[in-house]
């Protein structure tokens, strides 16, 4: 335990020493990792699956606010569903403005909620952003998180309708519209998961703020099991054919992250709680103070050795 605070000591002091420099290179990771994602996900425009361009737009967004990312990655989408449909386009523009409106209203500093909840839903794992940010966010976090959820459900049906939309007559703009606005409509699945995901955000930000001992792990817990629940029973409700073993292994593996986020966000020691009580002229105070698990990192110390001028003054005479 010891060695891995050390190691915690030694990153937090890495990165404030090093923050001008790893802060850009960790935005053009993102923005990078949710091009490429948009590009495997959607790629009808070759033009914005070049290499470069892709390499570029990543560099931009490094050196520009996190929002830029958001509203890059909208434009990507954008570019690549009206290369394939117009009206697809039209929609998921409607989509973007109304999530737009929401987020930057309420919770703009949430970017990398909105970025990587659809990049967790692709590696199997969304279940760990609920989680996550209501541990480190606000109630206000659930509409970032919500918002990339929506993402996701709208690249995901509008691929794979592609089939059915590519059968439609050319001069058939107006079923195209009434068969994707429907599609989106009636999606349960995503609206189960909305639904999941925001009870369990607050629900795991109103536990971690109790006066408990052990307060985050239980809602990592409450929150995990709570989110299995709402999923299986909106399957049970609205068959959303959900993968009954892939929500608990998920769900699983994100109680686990959320405790790696605990290490580096709230690692305390309970065992040395302490009560404080005093009193000012208006009011009683009771304050418990729980202190945080820290160890100074190892200093690295150079010791010169001086070899008296004698005995160099004799090996010369030796030599």
């Amino acid at each position: 335990m010891t060695s891995l605070l050390v190691f915690r000591e030694q990153l937090k002091k890495f990165y404030g020493k090093y923050e001008l420099y790893i802060t850009p290179v960790f935005k053009f990771l993102l923005a990078l990792m949710t091009l490429i994602m948009i590009n495997s996900s959607i790629g009808y425009m070759s033009e914005l699956k070049n290499i470069a361009v892709v390499l570029v737009l990543a560099l931009m967004c490094s050196f520009l606010p996190m929002n830029f990312i958001v509203v890059m990655a909208a434009a990507v989408t954008l570019g690549h569903l009206y290369k394939f449909s117009l009206e697809c386009a039209v929609v998921a523009l409607a989509v973007f403005l109304l999530l737009f409106i929401l987020y930057f209203r309420f919770s703009p500093k949430d970017t990398i909620a909105v970025l990587l909840t659809p990049l967790c839903f692709m590696l199997k794992i969304p279940y760990v952003m609920p989680i996550a940010m209501g541990l480190v966010g606000t109630p206000v976090s659930a509409i970032s998180v919500a918002s990339g959820t929506v993402v996701y459900y709208t690249i995901k049906y509008m691929t794979d309708s592609a089939s059915v939309l590519s059968t439609f007559e050319e001069d058939g703009a107006l079923e195209k519209f009434r068969y994707v606005i429907d599609g989106m409509l009636g999606n349960t699945a995503m609206f189960v998961t909305i639904a999941a995901f925001v009870a369990t955000l607050i629900v795991v930000y109103l536990i971690r703020r109790l006066n408990v001992d052990y307060a985050w792990t239980i809602a990592m817990i409450t929150g995990a099991l709570l989110d299995v629940l709402v999923l299986l029973f909106g399957d049970l409700m609205y068959s959303t054919n959900s993968s009954i073993l892939g929500v608990i292994v998920g769900s699983v593996v994100s109680v686990l992250l959320a405790k790696i986020l605990e290490f580096f966000a709230f690692n305390v020691d309970y065992s040395r709680t302490e009560f404080v009580q005093f009193e000012d002229d208006e009011y009683y105070y009771y304050v418990k103070a729980v202190p945080k698990n820290t160890v100074s990192a190892p200093q690295k110390r150079v010791k010169t050795i001086r070899v008296p001028e004698k005995a160099v003054r004799q090996q010369k005479r030796d030599r």
